[in-house]
């Protein structure tokens, strides 16, 4: 009898989810809880095991698809362990890496039928990375280029030869006066395609942002000083003890708390016509993915210390390269950081993670000349943003808020002696 294969249970916030990859065609023999199929949510990329081991006799749904929970996507044939015995008939797969791949790896893989053995990965015990897939299909892009260039090259042997990696263009590479360059210039690439799932849930959510809030921004500057000198002392014994490294998003989040505690109204979100006042501080720490935006949330972080902190978001960072965030680590969410410095911003206006109704926006740090005590000196400067839904918080409380922020950090004592 035919086991089915059917769409896991998706959360109430997700209603379908797109079939984006299978790893297995009719007739393959299949392991239990080996991934099958690859289903992209709105949030995440789920993976499909197979509920036994067997053969797949039949795919339902093709790559594209939009399924629902509980949707049939293939039938499975269970077969006995003895009838299956995959690893002792193909002992040549002990050559093969044992790294698994990430569903984001495994896409661009599959979409552009490349062998994934001769890319090298630059992740974690050699793993494959997306970034080490896009380098490998650049680099193959300019060497596909450059085969159409030898003709203007035998009519201009003046010219000094390509460097490895050169891009031709029409600008650095001129071409000659009588129609050797046809190849180059009809050297237009385009390409269309589908917009993720998670790109097109970002879009819908920061376009409903600016339509149904009242957002405005506030700025201020803090410097830095006080706390990269606390960082510079401890760091070492730090990550001695707790085994990982002090950054500064712990102190932007221990000073928002701070903040949070002392002007509810921006802890807290609307709901039609009624405001609701959150008693708990769930912190969402805004992540830039190959695949877009991801707002993981650290839970209770008021509870949570310095090292819980920066070990609560080194795991996320782990599980968004190996792609293994769920649901749990995404919902939710009271107040959102982004930290727009690590790209090199300077300023920004941050645009409110609904229902959320304020979203703290952190920059790069620059050596500006400051004024302390009638004298000039050079401090290490950071802009700040705030972003607020003004239906809910006036504009003096989004001043007071981001001034306790600035002070909390000016200061870092007040975050340590709760003061």
């Amino acid at each position: 009898m035919s086991i089915e294969v059917l769409v896991p249970n998706l959360p109430e916030s997700v209603s379908d989810a797109t079939l984006i990859t299978w790893h297995k065609q009719p007739g393959d023999t299949v392991i239990k809880n080996e991934n099958l199929v690859d289903l992209e949510t709105d949030k995440v990329v789920l993976e499909v095991p197979a509920p036994a081991s067997g053969i797949l006799s039949k795919i339902l749904q093709q790559d594209g698809a939009i399924v629902v929970s509980g949707d049939v996507l293939a039938l499975l044939e269970p077969q006995t362990v003895e009838a299956s015995p995959t690893t002792a008939t193909e002992p040549d797969h002990e050559e093969e890496p044992d790294i698994p791949l990430s569903p984001s790896v495994r896409r661009l893989i599959a979409e552009n039928t490349l062998d994934p053995s001769v890319i090298k990965g630059s992740g974690k015990d050699g793993r494959l990375t997306k970034t080490d897939v896009l380098d490998y299909l650049h680099k193959k892009t300019l060497q596909e280029a450059q085969l159409i260039v030898p003709t203007a090259k035998a009519e201009t042997p003046s010219s000094s030869p390509l460097t490895k990696g050169e891009a031709v263009t029409a600008s650095s590479h001129p071409l000659p006066k009588e129609g050797a360059g046809k190849g180059i210039s009809n050297l237009r690439p385009e390409q269309r395609v589908p917009m993720t799932r998670l790109r097109a849930k970002v879009a819908e959510r920061l376009l409903q942002a600016q339509q149904n809030a009242a957002m405005l921004t506030t700025f201020n500057e803090v410097n830095m000083q006080n706390v990269i000198d606390l960082r510079n002392q401890y760091k070492e014994r730090f990550e001695q003890k707790h085994h990982v490294k002090l950054g500064f998003m712990s102190f932007f989040v221990k000073a928002s708390i701070e903040a949070l505690k002392r002007f509810p109204a921006i802890n807290a979100s609307i709901d039609d016509n009624d405001i609701i006042y959150h008693g708990y501080y769930d912190i969402g720490i805004a992540v830039s993915t190959e695949r877009g935006l991801i707002v993981p949330v650290l839970r209770d972080a008021d509870q949570l210390d310095f090292a819980g902190i920066e070990q609560s978001i080194v795991d996320f960072g782990a599980k968004t390269r190996a792609g293994n965030l769920t649901y749990d680590d995404l919902k939710g969410g009271t107040f959102t950081i982004t930290n727009g410095g690590i790209f090199g911003s300077m300023l920004s206006t941050p645009i409110l993670n609904p229902p959320q109704c304020a979203i703290l926006g952190m920059h790069a740090i620059k050596e500006r000349a400051v004024v302390e005590n009638g004298q000039i000196v050079i401090r290490p400067i950071m802009y700040l943003a705030l972003s607020y839904d003004h239906r809910l918080v006036d504009g003096r409380e989004a001043v007071q808020f981001l001034v306790t922020i600035k002070e909390c950090l000016e200061a870092p004592a007040h975050l340590l002696l709760n003061i």
